[in-house]
């Protein structure tokens, strides 16, 4: 039996399995992450770590494309099924290539936000997978949309106001080369739900309202680009949390389609759904937001567009879809260790008991002593009532500091033996968990590496890589590194989090974040300047066994600065004259300082447990 599974069921989708103690990948040889992590940190790599793992990109591409294939065929639906992958949820070059590499096989396409996604998309996209461009664009924008489609890219410009398609007029009189395809972006009356419902309704930053929709045809008509017109697009906001916006979306978006169908737009063929898939962050049962699978999101769409065409006697679109956070969440996992416990100092060896100590603080050492499973849960509460008496002494000035620390560890002391000791059942167990929260000091930064939670109170499924044959006692805050108050992942009685009370003088402890392969490392910030966390792929071969590869240490602290614009000879110029006009006595006092200098220059900016 498993004494905690941190909600594996609920958000872990089949992909990690708990084995023994430890959280294991659910593939081939099944390698636990802490096996991984170690033999990582075996090569001299400090701080957290971001592990991907290609496998659960090429699982989730399958899975949408078999999805709606399956639905189609069921549903005698006579369009074809397309996707791309939104660059903005992950540019970085290892999950590009994933995506590539597992999604060539069903052309799996990008969507482009700016001119650097563009660029990126038309270098790295296959000529027969389609490239879709949203956002806000100027001419040059355009004018590299007509260059993509001259280099055979099924490319299509998606147009988000009026002004923005005169534009795109503008460009194709002047330019000779081929013109890329248009697409025309909905303001639907229609909403999502969620975080992101706002991306969708009439106060939508994007989209053609329908007076504006039958201002565009005619002015495609009278541009003679009517048949460059091939899709209509709409988005109602990422993390849809049910089926039910999404079908009313359906509705309307598919009665404009048939209906421009009918006003001439003969080349028209494609309705873009956006995005929305959600993806379940949740590890209570009470804080899932996913109310349909995959089946019933591919069912809803094909049936729902199959009814509305029939009933029109309009010929059925193809379906495309620009699901990313679906696709690459789950791909990614970050590891960081735990650095510290905050009452890990409070060790029996540390009691200095006197020859004559205050009556609260010798029965303090008698409960310790007597606590047993009978007593347990009244000696802890006389133990909490005593260190609040003591604290009251010692502000009076009745106690001096070596009673106030000796009555610190005493207490402690009685807490952690007696959470070992209360029975799971006792009625007040977690309020008493709660109120002796541990805080675990994690290497690595919030703000870099898990900016939806500061940013967006987004939680991410969290739990250790060890220890899991062992039930967690600790109610569990969580800080990072930065010298910032909002560092923190606070603990919530509501959805809590608990682990285990380890020595870390003995062992070390390792925590991981999962879920985190969409937008974190897009949004991430270099808040105090710590970086991008160090990062490697899993990659499995035909017999099962793994190989780390694309092994990438986090940004020197040398890196870091010149980015800044600093460079390394300026900084240790200046580093080396302070030396040499400093109070060290002995020229090799000085050369070890300069050397010890341009040694940690050259490590990461992350904190080192050993040297």
């Amino acid at each position: 039996m498993v004494p905690n599974s941190y909600g594996l069921d609920i958000w872990g989708d089949d992909n990690f399995i708990i084995s023994k103690d430890t959280i294991n990948i659910n593939h081939q040889s099944s390698p636990s992450l802490l096996e991984i992590t170690s033999n990582i940190r075996e090569n001299g790599i400090k701080g957290p770590l971001l592990i991907r793992f290609p496998h659960l990109v090429k699982k989730q591409i399958d899975g949408i494309y078999s999805n709606f294939e399956r639905a189609m065929k069921e549903n005698d639906f006579n369009g074809s099924f397309q996707a791309v992958f939104p660059l903005k949820v992950n540019q970085f070059p290892e999950l590009i290539k994933s995506v590539q590499d597992h999604g060539k096989a069903y052309q799996y396409g990008l969507e482009a936000g700016s001119k650097a996604e563009l660029i990126l998309a038309m270098s790295m996209t296959n000529l027969r997978a389609p490239i879709t461009v949203n956002g806000f664009k100027d001419l040059e924008m355009i004018d590299m949309g007509f260059m993509a489609a001259q280099m055979g890219h099924f490319i299509t410009l998606t147009v988000e106001g009026l002004g923005e398609l005169e534009s795109f007029i503008k460009v194709a009189k002047a330019s000779p080369l081929k013109r890329p395809n248009i697409g025309i972006r909905l303001r639907l009356h229609s909403v999502g739900s969620g975080s992101w419902s706002k991306s969708g309704g009439m106060d939508a930053k994007f989209g053609l309202t329908s007076t504006e929709i039958i201002q565009a045809i005619h002015l495609l008509k009278e541009a003679d680009l009517l048949e460059q017109f091939n899709m209509i697009h709409f988005h109602i906001g990422s993390q849809m949390e049910d089926i039910t916006s999404l079908k009313k979306a359906l509705r309307e978006a598919g009665n404009i389609y048939a209906e421009l169908k009918k006003m001439g737009a003969t080349n028209l063929n494609s309705i873009n759904i956006g995005g929305g898939l959600a993806v379940e962050y949740a590890q209570h049962s009470q804080d899932k937001i996913r109310k349909y699978s995959l089946e019933e999101f591919s069912n809803d769409v094909v049936y729902l567009l199959k009814e509305i065409m029939n009933a029109k006697n309009v010929e059925h679109p193809n379906i495309f879809t620009e699901s990313g956070r679906y696709i690459v969440a789950s791909h990614a996992v970050l590891v960081t260790p735990v650095l510290e416990l905050f009452s890990q100092d409070y060790q029996e060896e540390h009691i200095h008991l006197k020859e004559k100590n205050p009556p609260l603080i010798e029965e303090l050492n008698t409960l310790k002593s007597l606590l047993n499973e009978k007593n347990c849960v009244e000696y802890l509460h006389d133990a909490l009532d005593h260190l609040e008496s003591l604290l009251t002494l010692f502000d009076l000035g009745y106690i001096d500091l070596q009673d106030r620390s000796n009555a610190e560890i005493l207490v402690n002391i009685i807490i952690k033996r007696s959470l070992r000791l209360i029975d799971e059942d006792y009625p007040g167990l977690h309020e008493l968990q709660e109120r002796l929260q541990e805080r675990y000091l994690i290497n690595s930064s919030i703000f870099q590496s898990l900016p939806d939670y500061w940013g967006l109170g987004q939680s991410f499924p969290v739990m250790p890589l060890s220890h899991l044959d062992q039930k967690p006692l600790r109610a569990a805050s969580l800080w990072d590194i930065t010298c910032d108050s909002d560092g923190e992942i606070p603990f919530k009685s509501s959805s809590p989090l608990y682990l285990h009370d380890v020595d870390l003088d003995s062992e070390e402890y390792f925590v991981a974040f999962f879920n985190v392969g969409a937008y974190q490392e897009t949004l991430g910030m270099n808040h105090n300047l710590f970086t991008r966390p160090n990062e490697c792929s899993v990659v499995f071969d035909e017999s099962g066994h793994y190989t780390i590869q694309a092994l990438k240490e986090s940004q020197t602290v040398s890196n870091i600065l010149e980015d800044l614009g600093y460079t390394q000879s300026e900084v240790l110029l200046k580093l080396k004259n302070l030396i040499t006009q400093s109070d060290f006595k002995e020229e090799k006092e000085k050369l070890d300082t300069l050397l010890a200098l341009k040694k940690y220059l050259s490590q990461n900016g992350y904190l080192r447990t050993t040297f």
